[in-house]
């Protein structure tokens, strides 16, 4: 048996895979379920009410895919450009970095003025964080995957240095975080008394601006003409180190946003712990967006729903909140070998 590429793929051909393997997620999801001796038809309802079953559980849906249209924009421009972004941890963390040098008084601007500024000298340094695997890569054909993996322990190793020395604040009864931002350089919320902020809407037009670049300009066409094939895109004039280039600093700019919006718009200080994993996350964001960014946003809102509804149903329950990380790394695989399937189809020889 051997693989052969589709060169067409009809609709169904596009659409029928991933369906399918979001059904078989659910379905081992139930059975997972079913073993931890729970109805696995009211753990999936538990899930859905504890997401989407309210307004707070709806606003917090929101607040928690936030981050993660961020990362998962990161990764799907990366990999679009065959540029395997496996760093956008350490680019959020960047972004974060930023966020609290300038915003605990350094600038005592207006919000108007302030956050805009913070918000693009972020997405600066994010951008300059991946600036370094991706010259490795183009100078000397160092793999961008070992580097930017590598730079998440770094950055994570640098960030808790800083938070136990000159960046510890004085009043935190010795706990190892930040000051906090000062009040100009929060964002603000979008409903008054709940967690939801503007950071959702950034991410809403990130997203957009995203998808005008892939689909309606040249830097777009570029990408994916070296991500589909880099030989190809040399011969027919295309700059490809540039391009990979320009790509890196696109995604680390949208990953330091992340992280811009996490502690402008939700913590207000910078922790270790601001995020559980939000830059590996954004992988399978993208990949179950099939790198679309507009796809992303769904993705991401999927992703977010399981985590909210899984503490929720965990509680009313009794089953643990790992069935998530299980159904989320299922859903990842699945929806890799629907990709593929979605490209080639097996012949028998």
């Amino acid at each position: 048996m051997r693989l052969e590429p589709i060169n067409n793929p009809s609709f169904a051909r596009k659409l029928v895979p991933p369906a399918l393997a979001l059904s078989a997620t659910i379905l081992i999801a139930s059975l997972l379920a079913m073993v931890a001796g729970a109805n696995p038809f009211s753990v999936l309802g538990l899930i859905i009410k504890g997401a989407f079953g309210s307004k707070f559980a709806l606003l917090e849906t929101l607040n928690r895919a936030t981050p993660l249209i961020f990362t998962g924009l990161a990764v799907a421009v990366a990999f679009r450009a065959k540029f395997w972004n496996i760093g956008a941890e350490a680019q959020l963390y960047a972004g974060a970095l930023i966020t609290v040098l300038l915003g605990t008084g350094a600038l005592a601007w207006p919000s108007g003025v302030i956050l805009p500024v913070i918000a693009l000298i972020a997405v600066f340094a994010g951008a300059v964080l991946l600036l370094v695997p991706a010259l490795l890569k183009t100078r000397f054909g160092v793999d961008e995957v070992v580097t930017t993996l590598l730079f998440n322990f770094i950055f994570l190793l640098f960030i808790s240095m800083l938070l136990e020395g000159p960046l510890k604040d004085p009043m935190g009864m010795g706990w190892p975080k930040s000051a906090r931002l000062i009040p100009e350089a929060s964002l603000p919320r979008i409903v008054d008394g709940l967690r939801l902020h503007w950071g959702f809407a950034l991410a809403i037009i990130s997203a957009l601006c995203v998808w005008v670049i892939q689909t309606r300009s040249t830097l777009g066409y570029e990408m994916r003409a070296v991500g589909l094939n880099k030989q190809a895109a040399g011969f027919a004039g295309i700059p490809v180190n540039l391009v990979l280039v320009k790509t890196a600093l696109l995604s680390g700019g949208l990953a330091a946003l992340g992280g811009f919006s996490e502690v402008a718009g939700l913590k207000g200080s910078l922790t270790l712990d601001l995020s559980p994993g939000f830059g590996y996350t954004g992988i399978i964001v993208a990949m179950l967006a099939l790198l679309n960014p507009l796809g992303v946003v769904i993705a991401a809102l999927f992703v977010a729903g399981i985590f909210v509804g899984a503490d929720s149903m965990s509680r009313a329950a009794g089953v643990p909140t790992y069935l998530a990380d299980i159904m989320l790394a299922v859903a990842l695989l699945l929806m890799v070998l629907a990709i593929m399937l979605t490209r080639f189809h097996v012949v028998r020889d």
